[in-house]
C-alpha cells in the first residue's frame, strides 16, 4: 500500500511525459522521477481484520492520490487542479 501511495503521488509531482522530435524522452524508470524521501509524506497504513484470504493490495493505493492531493489543495487555497502533474501553474 504505501508503494503504491508513492507511485501515485509521483504520477502527481513528476508524471510528465515529455515528447522531443515527436517521440517520448522517458523510456523507463531510469529517467522518469521519483518522489524523494524529502518530499515523501509520513503515511500510515492501518489493515483491517477480516477472515478473507490474503490478496494484493499495492494497487488500490495509487487512484485516490490524485483527488485527495487535488481536494487538499482546493480546501486550502479555492483552486481547483485539473492537470497532472501538478505544478504550481496547473489551472
Amino acid at each position: 500500500m504505501e508503494g503504491g501511495i508513492v507511485f501515485g503521488l509521483t504520477a502527481d509531482m513528476h508524471g510528465a511525459i515529455s515528447l522531443k522530435n515527436g517521440r517520448v524522452e522517458q523510456s523507463n524508470f531510469n529517467d522518469y522521477p521519483m518522489i524523494t524521501l524529502k518530499e515523501m509524506p509520513k503515511v500510515d497504513v492501518h489493515i483491517a481484520p477480516n477472515n478473507e484470504p490474503p490478496s494484493g493490495v499495492g494497487e488500490p493505493g495509487v487512484p485516490p492520490i490524485a483527488a485527495a492531493v487535488a481536494n487538499s489543495i482546493f480546501a486550502a487555497t479555492g483552486k481547483r487542479i485539473r492537470r497532472l502533474p501538478i505544478l504550481m501553474d496547473s489551472s
